[in-house]
């Protein structure tokens, strides 16, 4: 165990399970089924049943959100299905930091044992039904709340409101596409060992060049992919390990808004997640060289980009000449880089849930022939800018 806050409350938790729904461009089930198939999923695979969870949580809080495809079976619907009786609920919106931060401290605080915690999306049906991927300000096209400054400039859509700060970030540090490429290009061939993988056929930085602009300098190959499915994950109290089938313990988390909570208006388009990273690093005596593999939240390739810097595994500016080549983010590199294929191959599972169960799967050695040998250590981060969190996850025990 660290040396560093041995009484940190998320050393009093672990990650107990991971199940997750089938997924797809378009499935033919209701997203209450997926979340359903999820959690019965997670649950199993923590040694567990339905009787042993107490708390339950979810994303968005509402059972939707601002966008078609935000299609959670919400916490009455699923608590009645389940029968479950709960001493802790919560409904997470937008801005959350990590899905596991509000169950971790629940269980470490004791008002639950073993909390489950969904999410799910139908983004890949709701984009075949609208005829294309809906945009945010499409769907609400009010000048009001977050997108009171958004609106009247087009900015629709997340790619829109992320271009600025690529282009910017690029700009700066003189970072070029074809650097940036090799993400994308790397992700797509470990997504080709990962069965549940939307997109599984290679991908050549040619072809990443070649697609289209999507909205400058963030081309097709750039963005994750709409999909339908559920992620579930069980947190559970650390003193419960002995009963758990492969516990993964939580080393350390932090989510820091140390600037305007809005897009628009953050004050350094060229760097974000910096003040989350120094706060998750100062709660452990573990270091960026401890870190056998990166799950890192990439809803935009820029995103993993600025992720790879703030948390230290290269300087400000060098990401691009860091990921240049693959060969460091390649499985077999230094810093294997979502092994699973993350959001740009994988698909959207959104808010770090498919990041987070990949890294649990890496830490307990079970993620098949994408597994990084000797993997003890793996980081996890959710979105990006304002709304940024970031754990390291290890093995059990410590």
């Amino acid at each position: 165990m660290s040396a560093v806050g041995s009484e940190l409350f998320e050393r009093r938790a672990v990650i107990s399970g991971i199940g997750q729904s089938a997924i797809g461009r378009q499935l033919d089930r209701s997203g209450f089924q997926l979340t359903i198939d999820a959690i019965l999923a997670a649950i199993a695979d923590a040694g567990l049943t339905v009787d042993d969870i107490d708390g339950l949580a979810m994303f968005p809080g509402g059972g939707k959100a601002n966008v078609p495809g935000y299609a959670n079976g919400n916490l009455y619907e699923i608590q009645d299905a389940l029968r479950i009786t709960t001493s802790w609920r919560q409904g997470i919106i937008e801005g959350m930091c990590l899905p596991f931060y509000g169950p971790a401290m629940a269980v470490a605080t004791g008002q639950a044992r073993h909390v489950v915690i969904w999410r799910t999306v139908k983004e890949g049906s709701a984009a075949r039904n609208a005829g294309g991927r809906p945009a945010y300000g499409s769907t609400n096209p009010t000048a009001e709340g977050p997108l009171a400054w958004l609106l009247p400039v087009g900015a629709l859509s997340p790619v829109c409101q992320l271009a600025p700060y690529a282009a910017r970030y690029m700009h700066e540090y003189g970072v070029t596409r074809e650097q940036l490429g090799w993400i994308p290009v790397t992700q797509r061939a470990h997504a080709a060992l990962n069965p549940d993988a939307v997109y599984r056929s290679p991908l050549t930085l040619d072809d990443y060049l070649a697609s289209r602009m999507i909205s400058s300098p963030i081309c097709l190959y750039d963005c994750d992919v709409p999909l339908d499915g559920a992620t579930a994950i069980v947190v559970s109290a650390a003193e419960a390990a002995a009963d758990l089938r492969a516990p993964v313990g939580i080393e350390t988390m932090a989510g820091v808004v140390d600037g305007r909570p809005s897009w628009e208006q953050w004050e350094d388009f060229g760097r974000v997640g910096y003040a989350t990273a120094a706060a998750m690093w100062a709660r452990t005596d573990l270091r960026p060289g401890d870190v056998d593999v990166a799950e890192l939240y990439d809803g935009f390739t820029i995103e993993a980009v600025w992720w790879l810097e703030a948390m230290g595994f290269c300087g400000p500016g060098e990401a691009g000449a860091f990921v240049e080549g693959g060969k460091r983010i390649s499985l077999g590199g230094e810093l294997p880089l979502n092994t699973w294929g993350g959001q740009l191959s994988g698909g959207r599972l959104h808010a770090a849930f498919g990041h987070t169960a990949e890294a649990v799967r890496q830490v307990r050695g079970e993620a098949g022939e994408r597994q990084v040998a000797g993997a003890r250590v793996a980081a996890v981060t959710s979105v990006g800018g304002y709304e940024a969190g970031a754990a390291l996850l290890t093995s059990w025990p410590r």
